[in-house]
């Protein structure tokens, strides 16, 4: 992007925001996510600006459920911290512009979803792959 010299770019600041956000996340929070996954997954639907992220928005609630089930574990506990952030950020309709606001307010969730894809994407391409060879 345009940045001034020594500026962050915006996917840094987004980057920023959810490794704060992981370093807070709590076993509840984690239960949180698994709990609302429904509800989540309807926030990533075909019309809209997070649709493009349906298929991502589904494996990073399998990666949060497989890993909290035992059933994976070949992850950093920081990519499912990071990963759960981020799916309570775009459930949570009060963040920082709230999803009230028709178009922009979904438009800071979908900077966090693709921010939290390029911290976590190795791992998540690792999980993929691993799940595919599960069925």
């Amino acid at each position: 992007m345009f940045n001034k010299p020594g500026e962050e770019s915006i996917p840094q600041k987004y980057e920023e925001i959810i490794k704060d956000g992981a370093q807070n996340v709590t076993e509840k929070d984690v239960e949180k996510v698994i709990n609302k996954s429904d509800e989540i997954q309807r926030k990533f639907s075909a019309k809209g600006p997070l649709a493009r992220f349906i298929e991502d928005g589904k494996l990073l609630i399998a990666i949060v459920k497989d890993y909290w089930a035992g059933a994976y574990r070949k992850v950093p506990y920081g990519v499912i911290a990071s990963s759960v952030f981020t799916l309570m950020y775009v459930l949570n309709p009060f963040d920082l512009m709230p999803d009230m606001l028709p178009l922009i307010g979904q438009l800071d969730d979908v900077a966090v979803m693709g921010a939290c894809l390029i911290l976590v994407e190795q791992d998540l391409h690792k999980y993929k792959d691993w799940k595919l060879e599960q069925e």
